[in-house]
């Protein structure tokens, strides 16, 4: 598929991409969604560096892994129309593509991640009543699961590092009860995030 995207310069940029790509078979792509740099283009006229967001499909067989990555740019649309996109899962925007597929890589239960991040969303609204704070997985390590948090401070990421045994009893919490509403209200259709929590009343 090709894209072409007008630079601010005037420079039209062109894009080639793939609507479907598979992680086991090109582990490079697996590496640049991770490292942030999945779908970067630099403009040769102005050097901006443009990081656009197109639908594509996911697959990573190995994981029992499919989703629909749609932009952010489409978060609204898809929150006002209320058939599904698709029977796979959806992700919005290449960010949470990239928490998700991570998640995921590290042998960890989605739905307990978005849970945990509800948590540190919460805490984290009554220490910074003001500020707009996103939270994203990061690893898990022998000292914990580490989340980054943006919008605490402007251009600083704040960390923090979660116990696994909060993990686990929520896990072990979610087995027993998949129907309690903290679990539920996380997923609207095909889309499961934290996001869902946080979406204007407009969109609800």
């Amino acid at each position: 598929m090709e894209k072409v995207i007008k630079c601010l310069c005037g420079n039209n940029v062109q894009f080639n991409y793939e609507e479907e790509v598979d992680l086991d078979k090109d582990p490079q792509i697996l590496e640049s969604i991770l490292n942030g740099s999945f779908m970067s283009h630099t403009c040769p006229t102005c050097k901006k560096l443009h990081k656009p967001e197109f639908k594509i499909v996911v697959t990573w067989n190995s994981k029992f892994l499919q989703m629909q990555v749609i932009p952010e740019l489409d978060r609204g649309e898809f929150y006002l129309n209320k058939k599904d996109i698709t029977s796979i899962e959806t992700i919005i925007g290449f960010p949470e593509m990239a928490d998700r597929i991570a998640v995921i890589k590290d042998g960890l239960e989605p739905v307990v991640i978005e849970t945990i991040k509800s948590l540190i969303l919460a805490k984290s609204e009554d220490d910074y009543p003001d500020n707009d704070i996103n939270v994203w997985y990061y690893c898990s390590g022998p000292s914990g699961i580490e989340f980054h948090l943006e919008g605490i401070r402007e251009d600083e990421v704040a960390v923090m590092i979660i116990p696994h045994n909060l993990y686990i009893n929520t896990l072990e919490d979610f087995k027993k009860h998949p129907k309690s509403s903290k679990y539920t209200t996380l997923r609207i259709r095909s889309y499961l995030s934290v996001q869902n929590l946080l979406r204007p009343d407009v969109l609800k």
